[in-house]
C-alpha cells in the first residue's frame, strides 16, 4: 500500500511539474488580443477565431542588423507574443541576436524558457552556470552552423570572440520567455538594493556597490 501511496505522489509531481510551462493548445490557435482594460490573465485573451487573419501570424524585419552601438556592443531583436498575437498559448518565440567585434550578450536568464541558439556568422564564446551548490560552468566556442543549448532559469552569456560581426538566432521554449540581466537587475534595479544588502553578499568595499549603483546599465533588447 505504501508502494501505491509514493508511486501517486509520484505522478502528483510529475503531473505538476509537467504543467509548469506554457500550457498546450486546447484549439487550433488563439490569437491574442489587445484591446481589454483592468482585467489580467496568465497570458493574453484569445480573439475570435473567425477575425483571425494571415497578419496575427506573421513578423517582417528579421533581416535587418540590429544597432549595436551600445555599451555592450549587441542587440537582442525578439520576436515573441507582443511581435506576433498568434504565437499566443503556441509556447514558442524567437530572437535575433547582433554582436559588434567583441560584442556581448552579459549574462542572463530566462525565467519561463529554455534557448537554443544558432549561430549564423561569426564566432561566440558561451556559456551557462548551474544551480547552487556545484555553480557548474558549461562553456563552448560556436561557429557557423553551430548549435548550443540553454536550460531553462539558468544564467547564460555569449561573447563574439571572432574578428568580424556575428550573428545568431534563438529559439525559446515559451512564446514570453521573460530575460533577467543579472547586471541590470542586481545594481539598476528600481529602487535601488541597499548597499547593505550588496556589499555583504560581494564581500566587498560599500565604494565599489556604490560605483556600480551610479553606473548606467544598458538594456541591448
Amino acid at each position: 500500500m505504501k508502494a501505491i501511496y509514493f508511486l501517486v505522489s509520484l505522478l502528483a509531481l510529475a503531473s505538476t511539474l509537467a504543467s509548469a510551462f506554457d500550457p498546450s493548445p486546447l484549439q487550433d490557435f488563439c490569437v491574442a488580443i489587445n484591446d481589454t482594460k483592468n482585467v489580467f490573465v496568465n497570458g493574453k485573451f484569445c480573439k475570435d477565431p473567425k477575425l483571425a487573419n494571415a497578419n496575427d501570424f506573421f513578423f517582417s524585419g528579421l533581416d535587418k542588423p540590429g544597432n549595436t552601438s551600445n555599451q555592450v556592443g549587441s542587440k537582442v531583436t525578439a520576436v515573441n507574443v507582443l511581435q506576433i498575437l498568434g504565437l499566443n498559448t503556441l509556447g514558442i518565440s524567437l530572437a535575433r541576436i547582433d554582436f559588434a567585434p567583441k560584442g556581448l550578450n552579459p549574462p542572463h536568464t530566462h525565467p519561463r524558457g529554455t534557448e537554443f541558439l544558432v549561430v549564423l556568422e561569426g564566432t561566440l564564446y558561451v556559456g551557462f552556470v548551474t544551480s547552487n551548490t556545484d555553480n557548474r560552468l558549461f562553456t563552448k566556442v560556436l561557429n557557423k552552423g553551430d548549435v548550443f543549448v540553454f536550460p531553462i532559469g539558468l544564467i547564460h552569456f555569449q561573447l563574439n570572440v571572432g574578428y568580424g560581426n556575428a550573428i545568431a538566432i534563438a529559439g525559446l521554449s515559451s512564446q514570453n520567455p521573460g530575460v533577467i540581466t543579472i547586471a541590470n537587475a542586481v545594481f539598476g534595479s528600481n529602487p535601488p538594493i541597499s548597499p547593505d544588502v550588496l556589499t555583504k553578499a560581494f564581500q566587498v568595499d560599500k565604494n565599489i556597490i556604490d560605483y556600480l549603483q551610479k553606473q548606467f546599465w544598458t538594456d541591448n533588447s
